[in-house]
């Protein structure tokens, strides 16, 4: 079963949680170095999350290659912080229901970008690292 969410939601969403990041004393500096143009940035993930949740194919961006820009500043760790800070914004906004299918959907889009920026599988969940 999927996640009924607004537009008007996910915006709120994207709005709050973004404003945590970039007070986060770890992940804000990396994201106020990174973001020029915060309104266009969260339209942009906006457009991310409607395409995410919704179908809407609203999304046009290739999320890897906007990380692989900043892969030296990035690590497992912080792309954990920020899925903790996602967790907790979801949790406060949404159902629990609700907030566990932005969850889920979340993890797997972060275990993806780390399989792909530091190469190294084990990092995804549900793989055992090699003897």
């Amino acid at each position: 079963m999927g996640a009924v969410v607004s537009e008007a939601e996910l915006r709120g969403l994207v709005e709050e949680f973004y404003g945590r990041v970039r007070r986060d004393s770890e992940l804000g500096p990396i994201f106020e170095a990174a973001v020029h143009d915060w309104p266009s940035h969260l339209d942009r993930l906006t457009a991310f999350w409607s395409s995410v949740m919704l179908g809407s194919g609203r999304y046009k961006g290739n999320p890897f290659a906007a990380h692989q820009q900043h892969a030296g500043q990035l690590s497992p760790a912080l792309f954990d912080r920020w899925l903790g800070i996602w967790q907790e914004t979801t949790r406060a906004r949404f159902s629990a229901e609700t907030a566990a299918i932005f969850q889920m959907k979340a993890d797997r889009i972060a275990d993806s970008l780390k399989a792909g920026l530091f190469f190294r599988p084990a990092l995804a969940r549900g793989y055992a690292a090699a003897p």
